[in-house]
């Protein structure tokens, strides 16, 4: 088990073309963690922005019927992917991990993969 700090510092360093990575509760909107990003990148800003990304989707499976559990949303921009990975497990409810990759240096496979690990190691 992992917690927050070593998690978030474990993504960036081990997931190729990691640029940003943030802890975020979706009921709240607020990064309870960042570790990235940089003053052309506010990981705050774009928490709080991808948690009503997270509440959409959220909704419109509740309005579709949908049974099924969100694994991970993925953005693609011309640059950058941005990856939404839902936390299950260990108090986990309401939080989200979000991953900023630069598409040149990133692969997005192997990104996923090491994200679901990362998610299932985090305790919060």
């Amino acid at each position: 088990m992992t917690n927050t700090e070593t998690a978030l510092k474990e993504a960036l360093a081990s997931i190729e073309g990691a640029t940003g990575v943030a802890l975020v509760d979706y009921t709240s909107g607020m990064a309870l963690g960042t570790l990235g990003g940089g003053k052309s990148f506010d990981l705050n800003v774009a928490a709080a922005g991808n948690t009503d990304v997270v509440r959409a989707k959220m909704r419109t499976m509740e309005h579709l019927g949908l049974k099924s559990q969100i694994e991970d949303i993925l953005i693609t921009l011309s640059d950058q992917y941005h990856l939404i990975r839902l936390i299950r497990g260990r108090g986990g409810n309401g939080l989200f991990l979000y991953l900023v990759l630069d598409v040149k240096r990133s692969n997005l496979a192997m990104a996923r993969h090491q994200l679901r690990r990362i998610e299932e190691e985090l305790e919060v």
